[in-house]
């Protein structure tokens, strides 16, 4: 799960797209920006809060 839901500068829904982005890129041996290009992620400051990103939902609530 991807907090916040929506990019900070143009609003748009980028949660849909985090777990196959952290999936494919994070933990796989994807090049990030290919993955992107891929997820069809055009705007650069779509592309940024992907990327710097950090999963905290786990590590401040550990049990589902």
């Amino acid at each position: 799960m991807m907090i916040p839901v929506r990019c900070f500068t143009c609003g748009n829904v980028i949660a849909g797209d985090w777990e196959e982005f952290k999936e494919r890129a994070r933990e796989g041996d994807e090049d990030p920006e290919a993955v992107l290009d891929d997820l069809g992620v055009e705007r650069q400051c779509c592309r940024r809060m992907l990327v710097s990103h950090e999963d905290l939902v786990d590590v401040v609530a550990p049990y589902q």
